[in-house]
């Protein structure tokens, strides 16, 4: 039983010693709709989930319409805008910034949920709620989760696997 309370004291020091990452700020580019890159860091928005860039989404009608490309141009515009600003908030299992970050005083969450082109991940429930209510974006028709999308679709493996999925 010591040795577990030794093992937690320790555990809770060093989560204490780690030091916080500082905020940060630059110009962006998008690599989709819900991360970029300042310089070579690689930054993921906290608290939203945009389709992915290969995914597709349906109208009201049921045709089918590149959400994925469109999330990821929504987001590129907003970052052209200005410079980012970014709060980091620890980093993610690819290595990429966890970060709430706003251009110009505006959540890029934020937007891209309010505009329909992401789905709240625990940050933007109040803005889902009114994209869904006015059909923005992805609530226009059906769509799968990004999540969703992610599991029934595998990551290309090998390099023409990749080259290939971009020209879809």
């Amino acid at each position: 039983m010591l040795a577990i309370v030794a093992l937690a004291g320790v555990a809770v020091l060093a989560a204490a010693l780690d030091p916080a990452l500082p905020p940060f700020a630059g110009r962006a580019r998008a690599g989709d709709g819900d991360s970029f890159r300042i310089g070579e860091t690689r930054i993921r928005i906290l608290g939203m989930d945009a389709p992915e860039l290969a995914q597709l989404c349906e109208t009201a009608q049921g045709k089918q319409w590149p959400c994925g490309r469109v999330a990821r141009d929504r987001m590129a515009a907003l970052l052209a805008s200005a410079p980012v600003d970014c709060q980091p908030d620890g980093t993610d299992q690819y290595g990429r910034v966890l970060a709430s970050c706003s251009v110009q005083g505006r959540d890029l969450g934020a937007v891209m949920v309010e505009e329909g082109l992401a789905i709240s991940s625990g940050d933007y429930w109040h803005e889902e709620a009114e994209a869904k209510k006015q059909g923005r974006g992805i609530w226009v028709g059906g769509f799968d989760t990004p999540r969703q999308w992610r599991d029934d679709n595998a990551r290309p493996s090998g390099a023409f696997d990749w080259i290939w999925g971009l020209l879809q």
